[in-house]
């Protein structure tokens, strides 16, 4: 029982409570992946057979990180744990039970790129408007329709959804979903949301199967609960329907990817699901100093749907928040650059203890500026992964086709590459052949004498006749030797070897990085099945955590908020707040977008260890035209008594109201490194209004507000209203306030007085 010790009282309970449902709210910071490990390991140390214990999670390295913890207290019993991301957990379920579904045990998982352009070609062949059905937007609505369980035929008999997208000019989605559907299942593959989907309808259709599953998996852990969607909750809910041995874990402060289907709700719900239920708050942060754990729970407060929890930290106080303001995005840019220079020297951190965290990847741009001209490494993460590469993808396309020939995608990726004599209009003959005989692609491709003329027949023949004999060799070779083979004799590898640029270099390399990976997978005792469709469906199921080959690297990391969930740095500075921006635009038309763009702002707060610092311009360039901003709401929501504001930077013309008129206050030196600290500003709201409202302003019902009537706005000040448009309850209004100019406001959202005569 050692590894109970260390853990503080709410921690213990969580490890040692193992029987019925549990919900392990965690803090930021908290040490929930030490609680998952630690009670799984106490589980089997009680004796429970660890194949009977199935462990949810959102990311390959948690999976990993929390197997190898495990592995430290049992031993190699770990190994036999189900765990990992739910799309790699129910894929390997998919495997063994494919065929009652109608699916081979060797079907591709088509990647976002692969399903975009399957319904390209669809769009295409059905000569449908790319404005109206543009393959990013049909991807993102066929998505959504499968996380909610809304199948090809429930899609097109749902009479709502019918109206709704014939509003829209886009009566044909249907159709192409049908289409979309059928294409991935001729061709034996599921997408990522089919992982899911198709486990639901596994479940469902096949009773027996899901007792056989219920009856296996006696334990159930869930990590990141709050980021679950709809599918999601259904099979975890039906899993651990007879034993009810379930325990969630989460933060309802940190869900954040409700455009992704998340729906917070299965964790503020979850009682109601269990009434038995059992819950335990971890509440000490043990990552962030006091005033960075007490601004995040000043933001918070705000929000009205969460699970009350009183996080705190026994750590020092540290620095108080810095709050900077700049007179533009280069500016900011500017100072965000020389703190961090300073910070790095003065305090003698490396590069990667610190990052810069933005609402959206543009906002990198000036800060990428600002940090070459310092000559400061930097990294950017959420580009182009290793996997996503052409040349990675061209290889791998080798592998998919070699293991299942049915995967269209793959053979129209690879079959002219390298050029082989078989151009486009012969791979359009090959699949028109294909569809007016109802077979697929490949049987085309090895009996091309029966459906092709011409030359390109024996191109075609010559192709399918190397992929057979690559089906013949990995089933004797090794991953590294089948996939080295496969590269060879395609002339893959030897097409990069000629390419002398260094574009040609750099290609080559990855795939020799490649070929490396899979020589490493081969030789990993942690995994019994070491054959090539094993590592196949390792890339296939990858996160985004898993693509980056140079984590450690000295370099400043710039990231969007998003991505930096679950990560921790020592120095935080997170950039733009500002209306619009953050909150985005996009947010403000219901309290709950607005609360999760607080939960963002909560999320990129409590990234930071030891030093916060956050920052806005006055004015930023958007779409070539520089435009005014003005702080973020979620500025004036942070108690005061933890910040510190650092308004140095050159005031704007005295016309911008964004300043304040005090500018005695201020220092004119922009040189942070002969700066002096600046002294805290003693202020109860961070954007130190230039309106004080009226004594008892209260908002009035502007159902009746009419154009010349004039208006107070509690930050704005006195205006008159120029122009009311659209409909109930979405009514624009466009307002001259007296202080500050034009601005167009949602009156559901204004909050305005009307000032009677």
């Amino acid at each position: 029982m050692d590894y109970l010790e260390g853990l503080n009282p709410e921690q213990k309970g969580a490890v040692l409570q193992t029987k019925g449902p549990v919900m392990i709210i965690a803090g930021a910071g908290s040490g929930k992946t030490r609680v998952i490990t630690y009670r799984v390991a106490h589980l089997i140390k009680q004796g429970v057979d660890s194949f009977n214990i199935l462990v949810l999670t959102f990311t390959n390295k948690a999976a990993r990180e929390m197997r190898d913890r495990i592995t430290q207290v049992v031993g190699p019993e770990a190994k036999n744990l189900w765990m990992g991301t739910f799309h790699s957990v129910f894929a390997k379920l998919l495997r063994v039970e494919a065929a009652k579904i109608g699916y081979p045990s060797n079907f591709t998982i088509y990647d976002t790129d692969d399903s975009k352009s399957v319904l390209r070609a669809i769009l295409k062949e059905m000569n449908l408007d790319d404005k109206l059905y543009n393959a990013n937007f049909v991807y993102n609505r066929i998505s959504a329709a499968k996380n909610n369980l809304v199948g090809p035929a429930e899609y097109s008999s749902n009479e709502q959804i019918q109206a709704d997208d014939f509003s829209q000019g886009r009566g044909h989605l249907g159709k192409v979903y049908e289409t979309y559907a059928a294409r991935c299942y001729r061709a034996g593959a599921m997408d990522f949301d089919d992982l899911l989907y198709k486990t639901n309808e596994l479940l469902k259709d096949h009773p027996e199967t899901l007792y056989k599953y219920q009856n296996k998996f006696k334990y159930l852990m869930v990590d990141e609960y709050q980021d679950t969607n709809f599918s999601q909750y259904l099979i975890v809910k039906k899993l651990a329907a007879i034993n009810e041995n379930i325990c969630v874990v989460g933060d309802d402060a940190q869900s954040i990817y409700a455009f992704r289907g998340a729906n917070i709700q299965n964790i503020l719900n979850f009682e109601k699901d269990y009434p038995d239920l059992k819950i335990f708050k971890l509440e000490q942060n043990y990552r962030s100093t006091q005033n960075i754990v007490n601004v995040a729970n000043s933001i918070i407060a705000n929000n009205k749907e969460q699970l009350k929890k009183n996080v705190f930290s026994q750590k020092e106080s540290g620095d108080k928040i810095k709050v900077m303001r700049a007179f533009s995005d280069n500016e900011e840019g500017k100072m965000v650059a020389e703190g961090i220079w300073a910070d790095q020297t003065g305090r003698g951190l490396k590069w990667n203890d610190f990052a810069i965290l933005y609402r959206t990847n543009a906002q990198s741009r000036s800060m990428e500026e600002a940090l070459r001209k310092l000559n400061i490494p930097y990294k950017i993460y959420g580009g182009l992964s290793f996997y996503q590469r052409k040349e990675i993808k061209d290889l791998i396309a080798y592998f998919r086709l070699t293991f299942n020939p049915n995967d269209e995608e793959a053979l129209k990726r690879v079959i002219n590459y390298p050029r082989r004599g078989i151009g486009d209009t012969t791979v359009d003959r090959i699949i028109l052949s294909a569809d007016q005989n109802g077979i697929t692609p490949f049987e085309v491709v090895i009996n091309p004498s029966r459906y092709l003329d011409g030359r390109s027949s024996t191109a075609v023949g010559n192709f399918g006749t190397m992929i057979q004999s690559f089906q013949v060799i990995t089933k004797t070779l090794s991953a590294y030797d089948a996939a080295l083979h496969i590269a060879q004799h395609s002339g893959l590898l030897k097409d990069l070897y000629e390419d002398k640029s260094v574009e040609g270099l750099n290609r080559y390399e990855n795939i020799q990085e490649l070929l490396n990976g899979i020589k490493e997978f081969s030789e990993r005792e942690d995994i019994e099945e070491k054959g090539l469709d094993v590592f196949m469906q390792d890339v296939a199921l990858l996160t985004n955590d898993d693509n980056d080959k140079n984590k450690d690297a000295d370099t400043v990391s710039l990231m969007t908020i998003h991505s930096s969930k679950g990560l921790e740095f020592k120095q935080v500075n997170v950039v733009g707040l500002e209306e619009n921006l953050f909150p985005s635009q996009m947010s403000l038309n219901s309290r709950s977008d607005l609360e999760e763009e607080r939960r963002l702002f909560y999320v990129a707060v409590t990234r930071a260890e030891s030093k916060l610092t956050i920052s806005y311009a006055t004015s930023r360039f958007k779409f070539g035209t520089l435009i005014s901003c003005e702080p973020s709401r979620f500025l004036d929501e942070i108690d005061a008594q933890y910040l510190e504001l650092d308004f140095t930077a050159k005031p704007a013309p005295t016309a911008n109201p964004f300043f304040d008129d005090d500018r005695k206050a201020w220092s004119r030196n922009t040189d942070s490194f002969s700066k002096p600290k600046p002294a805290a500003v003693k202020t109860t709201s961070i954007l130190a209004k230039a309106h004080v409202p009226s004594e008892g302003f209260a908002p009035s019902d502007t159902s009746k507000l009419q154009v010349g009537m004039e208006v107070e706005h509690e930050r704005f000040g006195y205006g008159k209203v120029q122009v009311l448009e659209g409909y109930k309850p979405d009514v624009k209004a466009t307002i001259f306030f007296k202080e500050i100019g034009q601005k167009q406001l949602l009156l559901k959202f204004a909050k305005l007085r009307i000032v009677e005569d």
